[in-house]
């Protein structure tokens, strides 16, 4: 398996909405059409996590441990059924 390393060079709080995609907090100006770009989360209170996948995939994840990277491509992170906390979009 090949060795991979998260490199971050944008980051901002997520706030929960069930109609609202996550926004990209930088610099627009390389896809200024893009509202929302498909980040990956850290998770710092445990709990379940219902996502939209960049693919349209709604999703929960059940269980998911504090101090968790999700390895998945986000846009949204639903205010129903997420009980997870201290979220932090990644990009």
């Amino acid at each position: 398996m090949a060795n991979l390393k998260l490199q971050v060079s944008v980051a901002a709080a997520v706030t929960k909405s069930d109609t609202v995609n996550i926004p990209y907090p930088g610099d627009n100006t390389a896809s200024p059409n893009t509202s929302a770009w498909p980040c990956v989360l850290y998770v710092g209170g445990a709990g379940d996590l219902r996502v939209l996948t960049a693919g349209g995939n709604d999703v929960t994840l059940v269980g998911v441990a504090a101090g968790t990277f999700i390895p998945i491509q986000v846009v949204r992170v639903y205010s129903t059924s997420t009980t997870a906390t201290s979220i932090l979009a990644l990009w």
